[in-house]
Formats: C-alpha cells, structure tokens, sequence
C-alpha cells in the first residue's frame, strides 16, 4: 500500500519516518522551490507540481502512483473540506476527520454554537458578519477590548485584538482584507478580550462515537497569535481543572461526530477558573510531539489505525502520561522586526545529539528558506521527569545548536526559557510580547572572527571538500532523531 503525503518540509519527514515503520510506501510532491529540499531525497517517490493547493494535481499524481492513501499533514489543503472530500469522492483514503466535520469545526460561528448546545462555554460576543458597521455596533455593546476573529480562519490570519475606538473602522476593515485573502471569506466574529489568559488544547482521537484524550497542552507563548513553545501537562492545572478541561473538549468532539486526531481548544482564565471554548482544528498539530514524548505513542500510526481499520489499537487506559516535554519552534525570524521572517541560505546547521532530545526538522546545511512557505528552521523537543529538567535540558540543546544563515529566534527562544516568568510558570498569551520588549534592552554580539573559525572548523574537519560541503543533498540530510 502506498501513502501520498500531501505537504513538504519537516512534515513530510515525520510522516514518512513512521509511515516506513508500517511498512507503507511513501509518496511525495514538490514544487520548484522545493526540488532540493531534503524530503524530496528521502521519500521513496516524488512528484513535481504547481503547488501545494492544487487539489486536481494533488489526485492525478496519486492516480499516476497508484497511491491508496492520502495523508495531508498540517497547514495548506489539510482542513479543507472539498479535498477531504475529493480524495474520498475518488476512491481513496483520507487520513483525517470527515468533510462534514471539517465544515462543522472549521466554521468559527458554527462550532462556537455546538460548544454552547452541549454546555460548554464560549466567550460573549457578536455573530459573524461580513458588514464592518454592524461588527463596529456589535464591539461597542461588548465595550472595548475585543478580540477580532476570521469566522473561517486559522493560524493567526484576521485576528486581532482591538483597543481603541477612533481607528474602530479602519482595523475591522483591515483585517476583513487580511480574511478574505487568506480564506476566500470576509465574515468576521468579536469577543470579549480574556485578560490575562492561557491558551490550553486538548488531543483527541475520535472513531464511530469514541474519544480518546490523550493529555493537555499548554501553548500560550505566541507571537501574532501563533504558537512558539508548547509543553505538557500544563503547569496552570491542577487535576480537577483537567478533569473539567477533558470533559469539555470530549463533549464537543462527541457532539461533531470527529474521527481521527485533532485538537480542541480553550482559553483559560485564572481569575474565574474556567475554561472559554476556542476552536477545534481538525489535523494533525505542529505540536503533537509533546504528547508523543509524555504518552510514548506515535500520533501518526493511531491516525493510520483510526483511517484503515476504523479504531485505534488502544483504550483510554492505554494512555498513561510521564514526565515533561517542551517544544520550541526555531524559525527563521527577526525578533528585532516583530517576528519578520528571514530569507537566505543555511550556511551551517548542526543539531546536538543529547538524551531526551528530538529534532524534527525538514532543513540541512544548503538549504535556501524562502519567503514562499513558513520559515520553521527545526522544532526542538525535550523530555524529562520534570518541567524544571526539561527546562534545563532545552536550554543546553539550543545552546548546543550550530547555526549560520538566515536570522533566527534561536536566542529570544533561550531568553524566554530562562526568563522569571517562565521558571515560575506563569505564562499568557501576552508573555512573549512583555518580554520581547525586554529582550530588545539585551545586546547579544559575537566577537567578529567566531563566524570565520567556525567556517573553518567546519571545512577542514570534513576535509576541505568546500564544495561538496553545501551541495550533496545526501550527505548532508540530517536525521530526525529521536531518543
């Protein structure tokens, strides 16, 4: 049987590093950007296309490979409906939930009405609207701030928090601009603005009626509303909290009819203790290594159960939870500009090899990060019995990373681990704000010859085979490695 893996970068790496384990054949696509990028080397087929949206190349290529399954990843076609859709109209498996249930969560407003139904609670707010005069009504009954959201959005796109009611209008149109770009849809919901407030999602797998809960993560450091460090469990609940968090997340899950992996998820406010409904995503998330590490299962071979014999190979008290993990994502960013991704090649990359320590990557030495796809560089991942060591194990393994290129968030990330507030755990989603404008009082220089040494450090030691050095994409493809 073969599995068309419907993405690139570190994701397609993943896939196929545990779709291999199962005996499974590996598909792939690639555009031109891509061509020598490291997945494109270790699937064992690829196949060129336009782009990684084009549903109707997406099946010619999975016709021409005679491919069984389609697995979409996370990010481009992986919540759209009408590709879940058509790869199951075609005769193929898809590994995710169903069409309907993509509709379902995928629509802000229409999950925010599930989640009320079956007693769980959402933040007041107004219905969605595509008219800005309505919405600019609508923000002065709920009174100022109020979270601005894309009712078909994701990752960040359309969301804003507004405070000001002079540039009312100008913002809401902004980012009705920014929906319809990235969603094809302009419609736009306000909320109540939670302050100060954790962002906590729960994993889930459905099948025929089931749910099974395997653990919280806690993912309230961001930028621009998206997501840099998670960690479970998380350090804000105790176990009657998590127990009403893993009810709330299992009653909505139930209430969609959801099939395979996804994530339900909440904000959390600590000053009434209780948990507002979010959304639901309906895929695998970027940070369900954090889970693997704490639940010793492999997400993606339970999506694969869940996909060919309709049940996953274990029960909810399969699912026992151990020690700590933190993810960090290192990406190719200037935090000196807001977070404004970096372009450029990696002239050099190396990743430690250390106990507890995973690397998931889709990058080598050589590869040029373009300003076309998401600038992710690695993530990084830790496991320890506790949140203290994995702090600390985290802390060496970025400081043990080797990384010429492109600019990075590499030092802002080892900032935020050894800042106060992240040692005492009182993290929200306004943290990373606070202490980049503390991160920009810090100098971090580096003598002037350090780059050049390491240069030729690096050369000799692979004895000076300069030009092979950054052009064999063989050689050079670094593992996912795994502890």
């Amino acid at each position: 049987m073969k599995v068309l893996i419907a993405n690139r970068g570190e994701v397609a790496l993943r896939l196929h590093r545990t779709l291999s384990e199962l005996g499974f054949k590996t598909v792939g696509i690639f555009t031109k950007e891509d061509e020598n990028w490291p997945f494109t080397y270790e699937l064992d087929e690829v196949y060129p296309v336009n782009s990684y949206l084009n549903i109707k190349q997406i099946l010619e290529v999975a016709q021409k490979s005679r491919a069984n399954v389609i697995h979409p990843g996370y990010g481009f076609l992986s919540e759209n409906p009408n590709f879940a859709r058509a790869v199951r109209e075609a005769g193929l498996i898809f590994v995710g939930p169903t069409a309907e249930a993509m509709e379902m969560v995928g629509d802000k407003a229409r999950a925010k009405e599930v989640a009320q139904k079956v007693g769980v609670p959402t933040v007041p707010g107004s219905p969605p609207s595509d008219d800005p005069h309505f919405l600019a009504k609508e923000i002065e009954r709920i009174g100022l701030p109020v979270l601005l959201k894309a009712v078909a959005g994701g990752g960040g796109k359309g969301m804003r928090v507004l405070r000001r009611k002079e540039t009312l209008l100008e913002d809401i149109l902004s980012a009705q601009r920014e929906a319809l770009g990235a969603f094809g849809d302009g419609r736009l919901m306000a909320e109540r603005y939670v302050f100060p407030a954790r962002h906590v999602e729960v994993q889930v797998i459905g099948w025929k009626g089931n749910v099974l809960i395997l653990g919280e993560r806690e993912c309230s450091l961001q930028r621009r509303h998206q997501k840099i460090l998670e960690e479970t469990p998380s350090p804000a609940l105790n176990d009657s909290l998590r127990e009403k968090l893993y009810d709330y997340a299992r009653r909505v899950a139930l209430a969609v009819g959801y099939t395979n992996a996804g994530t339900v998820e909440f904000l959390y406010d600590e000053g009434r203790k209780e948990f507002y409904f979010l959304e639901v995503n309906a895929r695998l998330q970027v940070e369900h290594p954090v889970t693997e590490m704490v639940s010793g299962l492999d997400l993606v071979r339970l999506q694969m159960e869940v996909a060919l014999e309709g049940k996953p190979s274990i029960s909810q008290r399969d699912v026992i939870l151990r020690g700590h993990s933190i993810e960090v994502r290192l990406y190719a960013e200037d935090p000196d500009r807001d977070f404004l991704p970096s372009v450029g090649k990696l002239e050099a990359l190396e990743f430690p090899v250390m106990p507890g320590v995973r690397i998931d990557s889709g990058v080598m030495e050589g590869t040029e990060i373009s300003h076309l796809y998401d600038p992710m560089i690695a993530k990084v991942i830790v496991h320890a019995p506790d949140r203290e060591q994995a702090r600390r194990r985290l802390i060496s393994a970025l400081k043990g990373i080797l990384l010429f290129g492109p600019k990075t968030n590499l030092h802002f990330l080892i900032y935020v681990l050894e800042s106060q507030e992240y040692v005492s755990g009182n993290t929200y989603t306004h943290t990373v704000r606070d202490l980049l404008k503390l991160y920009h009082e810090e100098t971090f220089e580096l003598p002037s010859d350090v780059e050049e040494f390491v240069r030729s450090w690096k050369y000799i030691s692979k004895g000076d085979q300069r030009g092979e050095a950054l052009n064999d994409p063989i050689l050079n493809v670094k593992p996912i490695l795994y502890p």
